[in-house]
């Protein structure tokens, strides 16, 4: 199996919601992503008020996640943190191999386990700090990422019996390939992992209705790190942004394209996606992260305590307001500084842990739905992007490779930046308290295969297409995709699914950091490689799918950057491809009802 590479990389307001409860977590007026009124996040420059998870309600009635367990996968968790003992219950494990520490202390010598248990369930109404999303759930902790072990990942995962009435999962982590990963349901270890969370998800390990695994997309829009060394896109150093397109598209990792992770995009502090965020069709929402916390804002939350490791310390002095023993924490007890989709997901995993508190009946299924139904169209008037190129006519045509924000036949609106949108946790509490039951049974489909080849021709948009008929009557949550496809430039590759009704979703965007061609020859493509996408939730499955891979590029000579340091920056040239690629073989699965 594949080695992961981690990256660690106001309604209320008008009726009077007192300042008083406000400041009672002395850091709370700065949480811009519980409630941004403009601030600045101890940043130079403020948040564009209104662009929040809309959380007044909720916390001014007090569901905050009572009854709810919430797991923290990441380097660890400070469990004595002076803002989380409260709320941290028994089951942290210690995952690293021959730790001199205690079995139940997830010891975190990096910071960032612990600023992501502060960002879902940080004490509230305790005059310190900061407050969580849900901050009365409570909080486990793995260092899982220190220690990668199938041993360590199932007992963080829900397969231990001090894991399995955990509700919500929360996986601040993930890998960016450059190589395509085949997805081999025959790997005993990857089934293993994916049997494990389908049980975990239906509840079949403990009758609590079923778990939510929340994972970051990524954060590998303009650049990705893999292997040692970062990948740039070729005009990186000339100014260029690859066209406006991501180097990393959430489905080139395997397990975002696992329909059971929720997958969790980034916001800035206006409402647009952050930077790094990275994007695609399987996107299920985003949430706030921010930027960096230097220029724009980034996340106010729990750090190691003390000045002298986590992310504040001393010799932070100046990165901005909060950090090197200020007025504002003289203890370096917390952060102003984390970001990333590390801070998305456990701000969306906080707001399922205070939906579910909402409603103890409702299903993990149920609470996907009304995060997505309830969710609010971030960045409305965001265009898209359209890649430009000259086909093999030499005419220069136009493909849109990410549309703006489109309704699909059943009604929904999507979008690959921000999939249903931005979390919006009062209007998916008051959903939560007026039903029982959201959706019906699930039914999953059968793997239905087309191996009839089919020719992709170099720089044209009529590309190559194959199509699938479904005879089942299935209301789409979720659409799973395999595909094999001979190619010798992946990155020239668009690859889209549209559906009996019509509706176009891009499973892959083209110009995409799969360069592991230029290092690997043996590489042909595409085998068996994993695809997701939910923009076609709510629609009818019956009738016939159908795949089209797209080459947009026929430039004799496409270039990555490998950059290692300073001193071993690579400009690495691909040749364009002297025959066709070939679709070989691909398969479809619904995920509905």
């Amino acid at each position: 199996m594949q080695t992961r590479l981690t990256v660690i990389s106001a309604a209320l307001m008008t009726m009077g919601l007192s300042a008083a409860v406000q400041a009672n977590d002395p850091l709370y007026p700065e949480q811009w992503h519980l409630k941004n009124t403009g601030q600045n996040a101890f940043a130079q420059n403020p948040a564009i008020a209104g662009h929040d998870m809309n959380t007044d309600l909720t916390q001014a009635m007090g569901i905050g996640g009572v009854g709810v367990k919430v797991a923290v996968i990441d380097t660890g968790l400070q469990t004595d943190h002076i803002d989380l003992k409260d709320n941290v219950v028994p089951g942290s494990r210690n995952l690293i191999e021959d730790s001199e520490y205690p079995d139940d202390y997830p010891i975190d010598t990096n910071g960032h386990g612990t600023a992501v248990g502060g960002l879902i369930a940080a004490v509230g109404q305790n005059s310190e700090g900061v407050r969580g999303v849900a901050p009365r759930a409570s909080l486990l902790g793995f260092n899982w990422l220190s220690s990668q072990t199938i041993e360590g990942w199932l007992i963080s995962h829900g397969a231990d019996p001090s894991t399995r009435d955990v509700r919500v999962f929360n996986q601040s982590y993930g890998f960016s390939p450059i190589d395509p990963i085949p997805f081999d349901e025959n790997d005993p270890e990857f089934k293993l992992e994916l049997d494990t969370m389908a049980d975990v998800s239906s509840g079949n390990y403990y009758n609590n209705g079923g778990s939510i695994f929340v994972k970051s997309a990524g954060n590998g829009y303009r650049y990705f790190s893999t292997g040692g060394f970062f990948v740039l896109p070729g005009d990186f150093f000339a100014g260029g942004n690859n066209n406006g397109l991501p180097m990393h598209n959430a489905n080139q990792s395997y397990d975002n394209a696992n329909y059971y992770n929720l997958v969790t995009s980034a916001m800035k502090a206006d409402g647009t996606l952050a930077s790094y965020s990275s994007v695609g069709a399987n996107v299920w929402v985003t949430a706030p992260a921010g930027e960096y916390g230097s220029d724009y804002p980034a996340m106010v939350t729990t750090d190691l305590m003390g000045c002298d490791e986590g992310f504040n310390t001393t010799s932070g002095l100046g990165r901005n307001g909060l950090h090197g023993g200020t007025e504002y924490d003289p203890e370096c007890n917390y952060t102003s500084a984390m970001n990333g989709t590390s801070s998305a997901a456990p701000n969306t995993a906080g707001v399922i842990a205070a939906v579910m508190s909402t409603n103890h009946a409702l299903s993990a299924r149920d609470v996907r739905a009304l995060i997505a139904e309830t969710a609010s169209a971030t960045d409305a008037d965001h265009s898209g992007v359209n890649l430009e190129f000259t086909d093999s006519e030499g005419d220069v045509v136009s493909y849109e490779a990410i549309s703006p924000w489109k309704k699909n036949a059943a009604g929904v609106s999507f979008h690959d930046f921000y999939g249903f949108g931005l979390v919006n946790l009062d209007e998916a509490m008051k959903r939560a308290r007026m039903t029982n039951n959201v959706l019906p049974p699930q039914q999953i489909s059968d793997w239905v295969n087309n191996d009839t080849e089919v020719s992709v021709p170099d720089a044209s948009l009529a590309g190559g297409e194959s199509s699938i008929t479904l005879t089942d009557d299935l209301t789409v949550e979720s659409v799973q995709v395999k595909i094999t496809l001979d190619h010798a430039r992946i990155p020239d590759l668009a690859i889209e699914l549209i559906s009996p009704s019509g509706t176009r979703s891009v499973l892959q965007t083209p110009r995409s950091g799969l360069v592991g061609q230029a290092l690997d020859p043996t590489i042909t493509g595409f085998e068996n490689q994993l695809m997701l996408s939910n923009q076609f939730y709510g629609e009818s499955a019956k009738g016939d799918w159908t795949l089209r891979a797209i080459d947009t590029n026929g430039d004799e000579v496409f270039s990555f950057i490998a950059y290692f340091n300073r001193d071993a920056i690579y400009q690495v040239p691909m040749d364009n491809n002297q025959q066709p690629g070939v679709i070989k073989d691909w398969s479809l699965r619904i995920f509905g009802h």
